[in-house]
Order: C-alpha cells, then sequence, then structure tokens
C-alpha cells in the first residue's frame, strides 16, 4: 500500500451469510493492524475490496457490475484502489487478471493472510475464532464448515470451496461462547451441508452432539439451522431440537425438485418419495416447526409434467418459507454436459409461477398466526415501527413482525411476547401482549 496516504478501507459483500462471515474476519484482521476498515460504509474511502460470489449467473453478473463500478471510480480518481476476494476470484482469477487491469489485487477464498499483508498489515492466527460483526449485535452467523463433497450436477461449490472441511468442535463452541459475552442471542448455523459436519473430521456425523454443547452456552436464546442436506437427513437431529428450548423449530433444506427423474439427474442422492417421508417425518417429531425450502426451475430435460408435479408438491406440503432459482448453466460442472435446453423465458416463467403459489401459502400460513402470542425478537426500528421476527422467522429471507411505536417503548435485541393481530402475504403485525 501507498504509505503517502492513509488507508481507508471499504469492504463490499455480496452473496451468502457464508461470505459476510468471512468479511468479518478480515475487517478483525485490519482493525487489530489498526488499519481503518469498515463494512459496506458511506463514509468516503479510498480502498475497496469486494467479496464477490460466483455461485450462479445472476451473482456472478452483480459481482462483474460491483467490480466494474469501483474500476471506474478509480479511473475518475475517486478511489485509489481496488481488491478482489471471494468466490468469483477463486474460480475466475485469471480471467480477471487478463480482462480488467485495473484490479490491484485478486484473491480466492483462502488467502485471507495474503489480503492482510498486502494491506499493510500482518495476520493474527489467535484472531480465527473472533470477528468483527457487522449484523446486528444480538445475532450472528457462525460458520461450522468449509467447502463442500457433495456431487450435485449443478453446483459449482465444490469448485470454489473444495471438499467439506469441518471445523472442530472445541473451536466452534470457544467462537460461540465469544459471540454470547459480545451479546449475541442468536447464532445461526451456517455452512454449504449442516447435516454433513464431523465425517471428514470424525467419521461420523456430529451436528445433533454439537447443537447439544451450543445450547448449554449461556446467553445463546435461540440457535438457527441453515442449509441442512435432504439425504441421509440425521433425524436425532429433530430430538434435540424438540429437546431444548433454544433450538429454535426451523430447518432450512433445500429439497431442489420433487421429479425422480431430474433429482437423479441433479445427483441428489434422494428420491421424490424419500423427500416426502423426511417431510413428514419433520412434521411428525416438530409439528411446531417451520421449514424453508429453495428449487429450482428450468434444469435441463424438465418437462411440463415434471413442473406440474413440482407445482403440486408445492401445492400439498404448504412451506413456510420457499424459494426459487431459474436453472443456471455452469461450465465444469456435470450438468455442464446436458443441454441447456429450457428457454430462459419459460425457466422465469416457471420461477414467478411457484412464487405466485408460494404467496397464497404464506398468506393463508400468516392468517392461521392472527390472534396467537410469540416471542419476538426486535431487529431495528423503521419509520412507524418496531420490527422484529418470530424463531420461525429467519433474517434477511423471512417474515418479520412489525410493531406500531407507541407509549411502549422496546429495546432492539431483545425479546417480548406480542400478540399477531393482522397478516399479509410475507408480514406480520402485532401488540405486546
Amino acid at each position: 500500500m501507498n504509505k503517502t496516504s492513509k488507508t481507508n478501507i471499504n469492504i463490499i459483500t455480496l452473496g451468502c451469510s457464508k461470505n459476510l462471515v468471512d468479511s468479518e474476519l478480515l475487517l478483525r484482521q485490519l482493525k487489530a493492524n489498526n488499519i481503518t476498515a469498515s463494512h459496506e460504509s458511506d463514509k468516503n474511502s479510498n480502498v475497496i475490496i469486494i467479496n464477490t460470489c460466483g455461485f450462479i449467473n445472476d451473482a456472478k453478473q452483480e459481482s462483474i457490475d460491483t467490480i466494474l463500478q469501483y474500476v471506474e471510480a478509480k479511473k475518475a480518481g475517486l478511489i485509489e484502489k481496488v481488491f478482489v476476494m471471494g468466490c468469483l476470484s477463486q474460480r475466475y482469477g485469471n480471467e480477471l487478471k487478463n480482462e480488467i487491469k485495473k484490479i490491484d489485487g485478486i484473491y480466492g477464498v483462502n488467502e485471507l493472510p495474503e489480503i492482510v499483508k498486502d494491506l499493510g498489515g500482518k495476520y493474527n492466527k489467535t484472531l480465527v475464532n473472533n470477528r468483527y460483526l457487522t449484523t446486528p449485535s444480538h445475532y450472528a452467523y457462525l460458520k461450522i464448515a468449509e467447502g463442500c463433497s457433495r456431487q450435485c450436477s449443478f453446483c459449482a461449490i465444490p469448485l470454489i470451496r473444495g471438499k467439506y472441511v469441518s471445523k472442530p468442535v472445541n473451536l466452534i463452541i470457544d467462537e460461540a461462547k465469544i459471540l454470547a459475552e459480545k451479546g449475541v442471542k442468536e447464532i445461526i448455523l451456517i455452512a454449504q451441508d449442516l447435516t454433513y459436519y464431523g465425517i471428514d473430521l470424525y467419521k461420523k456425523r456430529k451436528l445433533t452432539d454439537l447443537l447439544r454443547k451450543l445450547s448449554e452456552i449461556n446467553g445463546i436464546e435461540w440457535i438457527r439451522l441453515h442449509y441442512t442436506y435432504p439425504a441421509g437427513f440425521p433425524i436425532d437431529v429433530l430430538d434435540v431440537m424438540k429437546e431444548q428450548d433454544n433450538i429454535c423449530n426451523y430447518i432450512d433444506i433445500p429439497l431442489q425438485h420433487i421429479s425422480d427423474s431430474l433429482l437423479k439427474s441433479m445427483r441428489r442422492g434422494i428420491s421424490g418419495e424419500e423427500t416426502l417421508k423426511l417431510i413428514n417425518a419433520i412434521r411428525n417429531k416438530i409439528p411446531d416447526s417451520a421449514i424453508r425450502t429453495t428449487l429450482i426451475v428450468g434444469y435441463p430435460g424438465e418437462t411440463d409434467q415434471d413442473f406440474k408435479d413440482l407445482k403440486k408438491f408445492i401445492i400439498e406440503s404448504k412451506f413456510d418459507r420457499l424459494g426459487v432459482f431459474t436453472y443456471s448453466h455452469e461450465e465444469d460442472t456435470p450438468a455442464y454436459l446436458l443441454k441447456d435446453n429450457i428457454p430462459e423465458k419459460i425457466k422465469q416463467q416457471r420461477a414467478d409461477e411457484i412464487m405466485q403459489i408460494q404467496q397464497d401459502i404464506s398468506y393463508q400460513n400468516n392468517l392461521k398466526k392472527v390472534g396467537n402470542k410469540f416471542k419476538i425478537l426486535i431487529d431495528r426500528e423503521e419509520e412507524n415501527y418496531f420490527i422484529g421476527r418470530t424463531e420461525y422467522d429467519s433474517p434477511e429471507v423471512d417474515n418479520e413482525v412489525l410493531i406500531e411505536k407507541s407509549e411502549n417503548n422496546y429495546m432492539i435485541g431483545e425479546f417480548y411476547t406480542i400478540k399477531i393481530t393482522k397478516a399479509d402475504m410475507f408480514d406480520l403485525y402485532g401488540e405486546l401482549n
């Protein structure tokens, strides 16, 4: 770095919460070196670091557009340096070097020490479990593994992040305790696949044991599970969820499809019938549970009948939360050898149709909550409302509870019992009970 001007770094994070954790680790390292750094700040910065996503076409395009935006700002003299890190640079580092000459440094997903060094700092290994949180102080993401050893035909994550590497239990517990000491009340467990946790390190699935230990940490009132893989789902996870009050009755489980032929081509390791059995098992074990899923439409060979079966599956399953992606034809994945034979227009039409179905389901589910009381965690205040969530909702992606400001003064990061008075498709409205 040029020592003649004071370095003021702004980190821009694109993509998923796993990327956000990486940005938080970088922030902590920079601040430990007394380097001025912030996350997605409006303040003037002379150095920009873009933590990119390279998962699917839309994400890649967003990353490229963001890089070009700041490269143009550099050309205009508004900033001095642009660095790029994360999944896109891991996957397309050489292409970025050749095509966007004004980038000052390009780093893969495991090159945090190199970034810190090139920014004039010294990487501190003792801070590996210590992050500078960019989320509100009462919740944080907790990454329990890197990479993925699944072989899903459409997914580029193993190419980018490598094989699954579990983080040792003791390090996860230590990190969770540090978060609790900082005032974090909700931890959201993330990995490319939570249910695979422990197989590489301990030769058996250890998610259930990990959950039990996490649930014993003082101060952690909610533990939430993101990204559980359906094939080989460890049913004993449901038992510990039922036993421990501070494990949210919430499961994020990307099912992708219900068609046997597509699931086989996708290499998901599960059939449509087995998928239905798993959903029933979850709901039988924990009737009061929220299931969030994601689906893919427009996968090569998806017929009109496949799509009809998928719609029927959604209507009958009535998922609490649902997202949908249009298939992205990713080079070097097994599915890239297939013909991408569904036109983009049809892919988008199918996605829109599914979301319309889900809007109706969400509205009906929300109406059932009217008149009932829920434990709510207040996330923020916005205009005339305090905004919070139930245990059935994850931040950023799920429903929120809007509580009109009145003589009651709600504290951000605190829990309240709220009675739901009104509902719409994606939000609930309530008042202090």
